[in-house]
């Protein structure tokens, strides 16, 4: 077996939230054909007492914590240099020492970064000649150009700041890499007309979902107390996307659905909700339960699955596990994106508010029906949606790919540009 060095800007491990699923199920994946040395951060106490379950995985493991407030703080440092706030971010010395020595140590002969944010890291390897493979995941700078477009100075300013650096590097990134890949082939084709990148090398592999775990034949508790019927939101609710996505819709969307249905609810379900997301359970019909144990029964009880989001890339991956449920699921077209999936068939997709707030109300009027679209689209993802398949193609790119000899550009360095370098 060959010696992998594997990066992640956050612990894979447990499988709870968006990126650490792909990142999870790519390092099992790795793992059964390599000897993985894995480096990722850890911005999340409570994670550390998951880290045997990766020691047992991995040839190796590093844990770099972070702090994100003092790690935020600390990137607008990059405010003054030609930098991708994004780097300073995950600006970490021990990673970068750790990597140069297991570099030192192992005959390393393939690379995994997963996110542009761990490009530096992989580049701090002096004289690494390999294969690297980039996970970009999703479009990151077009992510920040969503919010620049969205927002209102001065921080609209910082957001089109950062989507232009970003954008900048992430094509470096992708020039110093022996292929790149991104999470829907919708996210590899914006990419793969930027100027200066490398169509051939830029691959769309797609996420999967569980469907043993996500089993709707369980028995689950019901944890919602007697009432209307349910709509379910899930996610990490300190990340903006979703917050601006429940906030729009409670204010725009669940007042036109409770003229209809008086007893409708709308449950949030997700650690960390932020002071907006906070404040709505003022609002009437509002649930928001913070962290919980297991999302699944939360979203096995729950009528009707929503996903409101107006900025977002790559894959949603709540819309795929509300549907390996079996929930019926209404999404925005932002949400939609990307997913295999047929609108009115396996999911209903809606433009604007009132279009939610029609198929919500309807499906709401239909029980029948609202449990047979749920029954359409998991049997959609078992047919499409397994990690396996959606996996399979990993190795062959990995085993196609060119060799890349490692060289520190300005994009990737982790400690900015190269001229302004001590």
């Amino acid at each position: 077996m060959r010696d992998l060095l594997f990066l992640a800007h956050r612990i894979p491990y447990p499988p709870n939230k968006g990126d650490k699923i792909r990142s999870w199920h790519l390092l099992r994946h790795l793992a059964e054909r390599h000897r993985v040395h894995l480096g990722c951060f850890v911005d999340d106490p409570e994670d550390r007492i998951h880290e045997p379950v990766l020691r047992a995985l991995c040839a190796s493991c590093h844990f770099a914590p972070i702090n994100p407030r003092l790690a935020k703080l600390a990137s607008l440092g990059g405010l003054l240099r030609r930098e991708a706030l994004t780097f300073a971010f995950y600006r970490n010395r021990g990673l970068t020492r750790w990597v140069r020595e297991t570099h030192a140590a192992r005959d390393i002969a393939a690379q995994f970064v997963f996110s542009s944010s761990m490009a530096p890291f992989a580049a701090a390897a002096d004289g690494f000649q390999g294969t690297r493979i980039v996970d970009f995941i999703d479009l990151d700078s077009d992510k920040w150009r969503q919010y620049a477009d969205a927002g209102r100075p001065p921080m609209s300013w910082i957001h089109r700041r950062e989507a232009r650096l970003l954008g900048a590097a992430e094509v470096a990134i992708a020039a110093e890499a022996s292929a790149s890949l991104f999470v829907s082939e919708a996210e590899a084709d914006l990419f793969r007309h930027r100027r200066g990148v490398a169509a051939e090398r830029v691959h769309g592999l797609g996420n999967g979902v569980d469907l043993e775990y996500f089993d709707p034949r369980r028995d689950y508790p019901n944890p919602w107390a007697a009432g209307g019927p349910v709509l379910v939101f899930t996610g990490m609710m300190d990340y903006r996307a979703n917050v601006d996505a429940v906030c729009w819709f409670a204010a725009e969307v669940l007042p036109a659905i409770q003229a209809r249905h008086p007893s409708v609810r709308f449950a949030i379900v997700g650690a960390r909700p932020d002071a907006r997301v906070t404040r709505l359970a003022q609002q009437p019909g509002v649930i928001v339960t913070g962290r919980v144990p297991d999302v699944r029964p939360f979203v096995a009880h729950a009528a009707v699955a929503v996903a409101p989001l107006r900025i977002a890339r790559g894959i949603q991956n709540k819309v795929l596990e509300a549907m390996a449920m079996a929930r019926p699921v209404v999404a925005t077209v932002q949400a939609h994106e990307g997913i295999d999936a047929e609108p009115g068939t396996d999911l209903l997709v809606a433009e604007d508010a009132a279009g939610l707030a029609d198929h919500i109300g309807d499906l709401l009027d239909a029980p029948d029906a609202a449990q047979a679209l749920g029954e359409r689209g998991r049997r959609r993802l078992a047919g499409h949606y397994t990690w396996e398949r959606r996996l399979a193609p990993l190795d062959r790119i990995m085993d196609q790919a060119p060799i890349v000899a490692s060289g520190m550009t300005g994009a990737t360095s982790p400690h900015g540009p190269r001229e302004e370098r001590a």
